[in-house]
């Protein structure tokens, strides 16, 4: 795993759309991450599938894909 580590001073709108990122991305690794525990056996595809319907739900998580 590659770790960056910066020193910034970020106006308050970055901060806020860092942490509004970082919620979003959280929000589908645990939707993601709950669709393969009750589902066992599923392979990438169908979670790439999932992933795609969690973004024609969810407006924040097609949003966080666009930028």
């Amino acid at each position: 795993m590659l770790v960056l580590e910066y020193k910034v001073k970020p106006k308050p709108y970055q901060v806020e759309a860092i942490d509004e990122a970082i919620r979003t991305t959280q929000f589908v690794r645990n939707k993601v991450l709950r669709y393969w525990m009750d589902n066992r056996g599923v392979g990438k595809t169908e979670l790439f599938r999932y992933n795609t319907r969690l973004r024609q739900e969810f407006k924040l998580v097609d949003m966080l894909a666009n930028i």
